[in-house]
């Protein structure tokens, strides 16, 4: 990729660039890059081949400015069928965010049939015109292929998303940091209502069962509630070969402009 990463490295620290901002403040990150980042260090270095990284938790509980990043992982458990990582996220030396990782090692699945919810039969990304809306993709953060709805409308909502430049100089996106950058989008995408969005996500649960296995993620949503300005959203995840996973989001009300801390929830 062409495009600025996200990050550039210091020795050990993750110097965001200005590619990195968020929507909630100029001088803040987007949850995607921190969601992805912490996903990027497990992987590095806790990660393997015979392992699938079956669920990924991250916490957002303060939001970064554009200082230096550290991150910190310790191995809670190293099974021989399981492997549990923990990560913090470190931003001018404060704690500001927390992932909690699930690595399963792959084997044959049992004998049987189980239910499951049929795939989506929609347009491949190649049959869809990229749109002409900058803010699509967050003037480029992402690129963008809508299939049906869009954020705000009311009715089903479904889309590819493919990114557009690397999350760290040098380091290619690996299939696990790319779905994990990505699932930010799920809080957007489930909770955004006709007057634009009004929820900040403090958190994102990622479950796989699969890895994708090209660039293109697709995102159906499947829910959104709130009560009392606390909203849940969820979208179902895919690539080109059918589904692979969920995203899942928690998140509080919330107003531009915003202070650089998150909310506590």
């Amino acid at each position: 990729m062409t495009n600025q990463p996200f990050f550039t490295r210091d020795r050990d620290a993750y110097i965001p660039t200005d590619a990195a901002r968020g929507p909630w403040d100029p001088n803040s990150l987007h949850g995607r890059v921190i969601i992805g980042l912490l996903a990027f260090a497990i992987e590095q270095r806790h990660g393997a081949d015979d392992f699938v990284p079956a669920r990924l938790t991250v916490d957002m509980f303060r939001l970064p400015t554009l200082a230096p990043i550290e991150v910190t992982t310790r191995l809670v458990r190293d099974g021989l069928r399981i492997r549990v990582v923990e990560a913090d996220f470190f931003s001018g030396g404060v704690g500001m965010a927390r992932a909690s990782c699930q690595l399963l090692r792959k084997t044959q699945d049992p004998q049987g049939q189980v239910w499951s919810p049929p795939n989506w039969d929609v347009p491949a990304p190649s049959d869809i015109p990229a749109p002409t809306d900058p803010r699509l993709g967050m003037n480029g953060k992402w690129a963008t292929r809508p299939i049906v709805g869009a954020m705000g409308t009311v009715g089903p909502r479904r889309l590819w998303m493919s990114e557009v430049r690397d999350l760290v100089e040098g380091a290619a996106l690996t299939p696990f940091v790319r779905v994990a950058v990505a699932a930010d989008f799920a809080s957007p995408f489930a909770n955004a209502g006709d007057q634009g969005l009004g929820y900040i996500n403090s958190d994102v649960t990622l479950y796989l069962h699969r890895l994708p296995v090209k660039e293109w993620i697709g995102f159906e949503v499947v829910n959104h509630h709130a009560t009392d300005g606390v909203a849940i959203g969820e979208c179902f995840l895919y690539d080109q070969q059918g589904a692979i996973g969920t995203s899942t989001v928690a998140a509080l009300a919330q107003r531009k402009p915003m202070a650089a801390q998150r909310p506590a929830p």
